[in-house]
């Protein structure tokens, strides 16, 4: 059980991260998963929407629903994939590739204030270190 105290600062880590980033993204008025999902499909040709799920954090169960509101605000499109009639692709409108374009930047300059205060080898090993963690599982 020595793994314990780790698991509990890796938890607490990941939730003081989104409280971080979910309050500035909050005063772009848009939500941790609808900025993951704008974020992936910026500048990128239409992906499906498995190939969407495997590049974001974003549950199969949770996408639907997100994937639904953007569409809704006119932020995203879905296309019939005529090289597989059983599926969609999925790419931002212009509105939202303009909304990406304007807060994507916005909130990687807010990140970094907190990530720019580690030092590249302190980046360099925390990645390395999570690497391990993530092929452990």
């Amino acid at each position: 059980m020595d793994f314990l105290p780790a698991l509990r600062k890796l938890v607490v880590t990941y939730q003081a991260f989104e409280k971080y980033a979910s309050s500035h993204l909050k005063l772009l008025n848009i939500t941790m998963t609808q900025f993951d999902i704008i974020a992936t499909l910026g500048n990128q040709p239409p992906m499906s929407c498995k190939l969407l799920g495997e590049k974001t954090l974003i549950t199969k169960g949770t996408m639907t629903g997100v994937l639904e509101r953007l569409e809704e605000k006119g932020l995203m499109r879905m296309e019939l994939n005529v090289e597989d009639v059983r599926s969609q692709l999925i790419s931002l409108t212009k509105k939202g590739q303009q909304l990406f374009e304007e807060i994507f930047p916005e909130h990687v300059n807010y990140l970094q204030k907190a990530f720019g205060k580690l030092s590249k080898k302190e980046l360099e090993d925390l990645a390395v270190s999570l690497e391990k963690l993530n092929k452990v599982f």
